[in-house]
């Protein structure tokens, strides 16, 4: 899930509003209502915090291109939200989309002091941070897939299922900056999943789809867990991050087909997250295996 920074339409932040009652007015869908950019920074931006800044953009390609392209003019902290993303991207260059103001789309511009080795361990902490934040915010459990999914149960005919409704997304940017994007699908319906295996907050029901005080707990919970990782230099040992993501990963204690670069593919059971924030799989034959990048799937639930 990628946000921009800068490009695009700023309707969303009061700027150049559509005339009410016209073609795309902002207040078109009222089960969708915008988000309040002058709230939103009252809430989040105070001296001495994380967020120094935060825009709000209407619609744009790509939150995370948008702020990664502006990343070396500005301070760490920088936040940009955009109500609709129209080329937002995840892992592996998969394309994400949704309709405008169904969910929350954000990228943050972090610049960690810590070991360069540590590093992938942020879009973890992400994970962590915003499922943690939602357990809270919206009275849903979310579980975490390895290295960068978000999951949650939802009701169908069948049963629960246990479906995708968010993302993350980090990059480097410039010599010491990363950028982590963020997209949650919170009000999404059924017949507007992109593809079957997608769910959103509403479908888990949620308690709470109002983004405004969800982007708010997710973008606090994301800067106590910063603090902390940061202040142990990038330990997630040491920071209480790796075991709180053990402890949230519906990956682990599953059988897994890892699907790794040049084509070769590992399968086996997930055992562990070791320090690396790689994920460790014990094969058929024995051995153990970390795999650092690749698709993972899970082929059955754990236990």
């Amino acid at each position: 899930m990628t946000p921009s920074h800068g490009s695009g339409n700023r309707a969303a932040d009061g700027f150049g509003s559509t005339p009410s009652g016209t073609p795309g007015n902002r207040w078109t869908d009222l089960d969708r209502p915008p988000l309040n950019a002058t709230a939103l920074r009252r809430a989040l931006l105070r001296p001495g915090g994380l967020w120094t800044s935060l825009d709000l953009v209407a619609a744009t390609g790509s939150t995370n291109s948008d702020l990664a392209a502006r990343a070396a003019g500005l301070p760490e902290g920088a936040v940009l939200v955009a109500e609709e993303q129209t080329a937002g991207r995840g892992r592996l260059d998969r394309a994400w989309s949704a309709p405008a103001r169904s969910g929350i789309f954000v990228s943050v511009l972090l610049k960690p002091d810590v070991p360069a080795t540590r590093l992938a361990w942020l879009p973890l902490l992400t994970g962590v941070a915003t499922a943690t934040s939602l357990a809270r915010a919206a009275g849903v459990d979310t579980a975490l897939k390895w290295p960068n999914d978000l999951l949650v149960d939802v009701r169908t005919k069948a049963g629960k299922e246990e479906r995708k409704a968010g993302g993350i997304l980090a990059e480097r940017a410039g010599e010491n900056g990363v950028v982590v994007g963020l997209g949650l699908n919170v009000t999404l319906r059924e017949d507007e999943l992109p593809v079957p295996t997608a769910g959103s907050l509403a479908l888990a029901d949620a308690v709470c789809t109002d983004r405004d005080p969800l982007l708010r707990a997710v973008l606090r919970g994301l800067e106590e867990w910063y603090g902390r990782w940061t202040a142990a230099d990038g330990d997630p040992a040491a920071s209480g991050l790796q075991d709180a993501y053990a402890a949230g990963c519906a990956t682990l204690g599953r059988a897994v087909r890892a699907e790794l670069p040049g084509g070769r593919v590992l399968t086996g059971e997930a055992v562990a997250v070791d320090g690396d924030g790689r994920l460790v799989v014990a094969t058929p034959d024995g051995g153990r295996e970390a795999v650092g990048a690749g698709d993972v799937v899970h082929l059955r639930a754990a236990g």
